[in-house]
């Protein structure tokens, strides 16, 4: 049995009963569930429609985003995401390189490495060498003026951890800024890099090993052990090409906004949705949800 989850950008919640009773009978479906009316709704399947992707690349280009997965062990009990472009709506290290007077430079690259043309690693000791010379305070001013948290990341955080999920943000990015960032959102803990200072002034170096692709891919076996559990009960998000790995031994692995050298090799896609799209597709209605 699968599940087929239809759902709206909640700042349109224009998602109508019509489409959903279209998509059911077309492909035989159980009853509709609305989660969030306007916003989501799902219902059952006994197979897999074969023009599952025709029918969701139409309604991509109506502003929906469609997903279908096994109904079966859909509720997770680990939560791992990413932080830059996931959780917060900036990357940090290129507002950093804004302070330093290299930002165009450094946007260059970590694009690059996010679509999977650069190795991470190399990228980001490319990336944090350009920093060399940055009063630290620079941190704490990009924290206060230009980093936002990204849509419905404290209701995802929290409703999981209300049912008992264990939480973890794992960004290829600094300490500096997921401590601050897990804080606010709620996360039971989180790994980043290190960037290296002396005297109050960014060395141009970042602490070894990187945490990239592999690191997350080990924090996901790492924490599920620890738990007792597996990667299949965990849910994992992210963006960008050093995220694929954790997407794809996940569970679920979820493709938020992604690059589209990402978006292709993961079948969980939310192009229009914010981050309770993570809490619809685990079938949580929004009466269930923890602000």
């Amino acid at each position: 049995m699968f599940t087929i989850t239809v759902l709206a950008a909640p700042g349109r919640a224009d998602l109508g009963t019509a489409l959903v009773e279209e998509l059911r009978l077309i492909w035989g479906g159980g009853h509709a569930i609305w989660l969030n009316h306007g916003i989501a709704a799902e219902f059952p399947v006994a197979v897999r429609p074969a023009n599952f992707w025709q029918v969701w690349e139409n309604l991509q280009a109506k502003g929906f985003d469609l997903a279908i997965q096994p109904t079966q062990g859909r509720r997770k009990a680990v939560l791992l995401a990413d932080m830059d472009s996931t959780m917060i709506r900036q990357e940090c290290i290129d507002e950093l390189a804004d302070f330093a007077g290299v930002g165009e430079r450094v946007a260059d690259i970590t694009a690059r490495a996010m679509n999977g043309e650069l190795n991470f690693h190399e990228a980001l000791i490319a990336r944090v060498a350009l920093l060399a010379g940055l009063d630290e305070s620079a941190i704490g001013a990009v924290l206060d003026d230009r980093i936002t948290l990204a849509p419905g990341g404290r209701e995802l955080v929290a409703t999981m951890r209300a049912q008992g999920a264990y939480t973890a943000l794992v960004s290829g990015g600094f300490t500096v800024f997921t401590g601050p960032v897990a804080a606010a959102l709620g996360f039971d803990e989180h790994r980043a890099n290190t960037l290296l200072a002396d005297q109050g002034v960014l060395t141009g170096h970042v602490g070894l090993p990187v945490l990239g692709r592999e690191a997350k891919i080990e924090a996901l076996q790492d924490i599920t052990a620890a738990r007792g559990l597996t990667p299949a009960d965990a849910i994992a998000v992210g963006d960008g090409a050093n995220d694929l790995g954790m997407l794809q031994l996940a569970g679920t692995g979820v493709a938020l906004h992604a690059k589209p050298v990402v978006a292709a090799q993961v079948d969980l896609r939310i192009n229009h949705g914010d981050l309770t799209a993570l809490l619809y597709l685990q079938g949580y209605g929004v009466e269930e949800f923890v602000s």
